[in-house]
């Protein structure tokens, strides 16, 4: 019961975060229209949510294990219930800004906290059955929120994006409250004040040029500046962390070579999954000529098979194990993508949504089996810092992902002009090509890797390897 239940629960939370990351996108013309604002001003309401997570997530883990995971993860869904709220009622970009400013806060609680209070109650032989069960939830925010952004803001009140999120937060709340354990760390340790000023410095910095890299946003040589700021300033947290006990980020998990695999391989593939929901509606509705119902439904047929692909996961990988299907899965995954750029004007619609379909299958399949393989040799008392550090590197791998997209649109159209579909396939092949090349980290795992999760059962079958 538990390898359900705990999961799902924890995937309230993933559904609002990724049901309002995708959906206010489709509605920023409308809400810059009656906030009397430039749309592209109204970026920003997109940037402060993602600055805000990337500030607050390395402190999730030290919270969880100072409070307890369950108290701050129920607290973490009524923070962004709160920005929600002051979102709809926003009367000024201002207190939008404000608003997801706060909704970022709870998001950077919300995520890795519920994932760590899975990890602490699941057995580990039965985690990669209930990664599916948490990702299954979570796939349908991007499934419903282009076309329910765009019904929103086209037949009600924009604010209604926002306000949505109350009955599913309160929802979540009640089931946590009943169903999950209360889990808090015995051993209390001191807060790393000068490790997270650091981190919040040098990944806000990082996140906001990422953001704005290649999108005309602030100058070009401004961007770059503040990414070589950001590099500087996170390895003086690196240096800084070598020598403190416990540090808000724990660098010495890389140590271990499931879990430095399954963040280094996962950021790589997760450039081209970053950049995609960037780079396909440019593709269909600039470059081919396609309507936004048209790209609605294409992401709509990702996200489906994405979900389907999470009743076998389980299955195909006991079958051929993670260092295979994280090989194979790469390489066609990033295949899948890059093979979209082949793809002209004139071609069927209905062709793309089969390239999507089956890239979206294998693609999903690989983040469960990533999401899995990343804790098969974490300890316990390791798993809050873990949580904080793979989440860390998820956010900023597809910020990376739509930065890399944005940059390589720059340099290849002119100044001032709309990238046509040529110049969009240039990026689609690139960020395809950025992907599948993480199947060469994925080698590095040894053959028996992750036998902890599946009873043992594959370790007698695969002899051990190198890490």
């Amino acid at each position: 019961m538990r390898i359900r239940t705990v999961p799902l629960i924890v995937a309230s939370a993933l559904f609002m975060e990724h049901l309002d990351s995708t959906i206010i996108a489709t509605a920023l013309p409308v809400m810059a229209d009656d906030l009397g604002v430039p749309t592209i001003a109204l970026n920003l309401a997109i940037t402060a949510y993602l600055i805000s997570m990337a500030v607050f997530i390395p402190a999730s883990g030290w919270m969880a294990d100072r409070f307890g995971a369950r108290r701050v993860f129920v607290s973490a869904i009524g923070v962004f219930m709160a920005g929600s709220i002051l979102c709809g009622l926003a009367p000024s970009m201002t207190v939008l800004i404000l608003g997801r400013l706060l909704q970022g806060l709870g998001g950077a609680m919300m995520v890795p906290v519920g994932r760590l209070v899975m990890l602490r109650t699941v057995p580990k032989d039965d985690l990669v059955a209930a990664m599916a069960w948490l990702t299954v939830p979570a796939l349908i925010g991007p499934v419903i929120g282009p076309p329910l952004g765009g019904l929103i803001a086209t037949y009600a009140s924009w604010r209604w994006i926002f306000w949505i999120n109350v009955p599913i937060g309160f929802a979540g709340i009640a089931l946590a409250l009943a169903f999950l354990p209360a889990i808090r760390e015995e051993e209390r340790t001191p807060f790393d004040t000068t490790g997270f000023l650091l981190s919040a410095v040098g990944l806000a910095t990082g996140v906001f040029a990422f953001e704005t890299l290649g999108r005309d946003i602030v100058p070009l040589p401004v961007s770059l500046a503040l990414a070589g700021a950001a590099g500087l300033i996170l390895w003086a947290y690196v240096r800084h962390a070598r020598g403190f006990e416990q540090p808000i980020i724990d660098v010495g998990l890389l140590r271990i070579p499931t879990f430095r695999i399954a963040v280094t391989g996962g950021s790589l593939f997760r450039i081209g999954i970053g950049a995609l929901p960037f780079l396909l509606p440019l593709q269909i509705q600039i470059g081919f000529g396609h309507s936004a119902l048209e790209s609605g439904l294409t992401t709509f047929i990702a996200a489906a098979a994405a979900m389907m692909m999470k009743f076998a996961a389980a299955t195909i990988i006991e079958r051929f194990g993670f260092r295979s299907t994280l090989i194979v899965n790469s390489a066609l995954g990033g295949l899948m993508t890059a093979s979209i750029a082949l793809i002209g004007v004139g071609t069927p619609l209905g062709l793309m949504m089969v390239l999507l379909f089956v890239g979206g299958f294998f693609r999903s399949l690989n983040f469960t089996a990533i999401n899995a393989i990343a804790y098969a040799d974490i300890e316990p008392h390791q798993m809050s810092r873990a949580t904080s550090l793979a989440s860390m590197a998820q956010q900023i791998s597809l910020s990376a992902g739509v930065a890399v997209a944005a940059m390589i649109l720059h340099m290849v159209t002119a100044a001032g002009a709309e990238p046509d579909a040529g110049r969009i396939s240039m990026a689609l092949a690139a960020v395809g090509i950025a992907s599948g090349l993480s199947a060469l980290i994925f080698a590095q795992l040894r053959p028996g890797a992750g036998a902890s999760l599946q009873g043992g059962r594959r370790a007698a079958a695969e002899p051990d390897g190198q890490a």
